[in-house]
């Protein structure tokens, strides 16, 4: 792949991974690789198989759709390496050692393990190379539940209540109490909703726990908090300016067959909607605003952040951040944007050019 256009910022995008959200990353890079404007940025595609192997991307970006329910999936195509020296910087090589592309900025469209929590941020770091999103500490932090949650508690933050199961699978009767039923288990790194199941019964917690740990040995479970689902995004832009969208209020995220808001629900069954602006009072959409910024700056994020908070009868409660939150075409980060005057990509180029703007400083 030749970089004709030297004029042109010369964007890697990458997507797949070994994360269990491999397939909503391709629908996410497919969606961006089309919105990032042709007359200033050059796409160099890099795909990520889920075996983790670093591969020549697919620069059609119609080949990364979901269609009829069946999601993309990186295929095995030549290999190449990125560079992690200083001195070649951005530069991806074929095995032999000849040159795939040189990026000028690394856009690591990868949800999830081993892209999302500060493994891909962290390498990259190595070569001084900018990067779209947070770093390697507010990825880090911002994929593992139970450390999101501790930073925000020391903010003051509100949040529910939760367990860490580490090397174990049922709760204490003290425990019990204190979540009370239903409780949400979750994997501690985990996204996209996979490996999450609701228990309404003690009995069903072990199943629970173990399907869980099909995603992550570490689980957290969480009391259930009764209010509207609510999410919000934050976007920095390259003069250091934060700002919050208008948040959205989802509806129909118990239809499902899961009873909440499962991978299916959120990608496939087409039964979920979202009101933007979310119908709630001028008071409270400041506040979930306020909040957002706040997690977003406790966690030292940079660039860009969705925050999700369950609405209830005494105002918003924290549920989680997502530091690189999906980016398909039904996806409510870019939607919640669109609805606050920044479209698809008016929202890329801020977000590149802050990862740009950031090295330089």
């Amino acid at each position: 792949m030749s970089n004709s256009n030297s004029a042109k910022v010369r964007v890697a995008v990458l997507y797949g991974g070994r994360s269990a959200e491999h397939s909503v990353s391709c629908v996410s890079a497919g969606a961006i690789i089309a919105h990032l404007d042709p007359e200033k940025y050059e796409v160099i595609p890099v795909g990520i198989t889920v075996d983790g192997a670093w591969v020549v991307g697919e620069s059609d970006p119609e080949r990364l759709r979901l269609i009829d329910r069946t999601m993309p999936e990186v295929q095995r195509r030549e290999e190449i390496r990125p560079s992690l020296d200083p001195a070649h910087r951005g530069e991806f090589h074929f095995a032999d050692g000849s040159l795939y592309a040189t990026a000028d900025v690394i856009f690591p469209v990868l949800h999830g393990r081993f892209g999302e929590d500060g493994t891909i941020q962290g390498m990259f770091a190595l070569s001084d190379i900018p990067v779209v999103g947070p770093g390697v500490l507010s990825s880090a932090a911002g994929m593992d539940k139970e450390f999101t949650k501790k930073l925000m508690a020391a903010e003051g933050l509100p949040i529910g209540r939760e367990v860490i199961l580490r090397d174990r699978a049922e709760l204490t009767d003290a425990e019990k109490k204190l979540l009370g039923l239903p409780v949400f288990v979750k994997p501690a790194r985990g996204g996209s909703s996979i490996g999450i199941s609701k228990v309404s019964r003690w009995e069903d917690l072990p199943a629970a726990v173990d399907l869980a740990r099909q995603h992550d040995e570490k689980v957290i479970v969480e009391s259930e908090i009764v209010g509207a689902e609510v999410e919000c995004g934050v976007l920095q832009y390259p003069d250091g300016r934060i700002i919050a969208s208008l948040p959205a209020m989802l509806r129909g995220t118990e239809d499902g067959d899961g009873g909440f808001y499962d991978f299916d629900t959120k990608y496939l069954d087409n039964v979920v909607t979202a009101e933007i602006p979310a119908p709630l009072d001028d008071a409270t959409i400041e506040l979930v605003q306020s909040l957002a910024v706040e997690t977003f700056q406790a966690l030292a994020c940079e660039g860009l952040a969705r925050v999700d908070f369950f609405v209830t009868s005494n105002g918003p409660v924290l549920n989680e951040i997502n530091t690189m939150p999906g980016f398909t075409p039904i996806s409510m980060y870019p939607q919640m944007f669109a609805a606050s005057g920044v479209d698809y990509e008016e929202l890329l180029d801020v977000l590149v050019q802050q990862a740009l703007h950031r090295s330089t400083t």
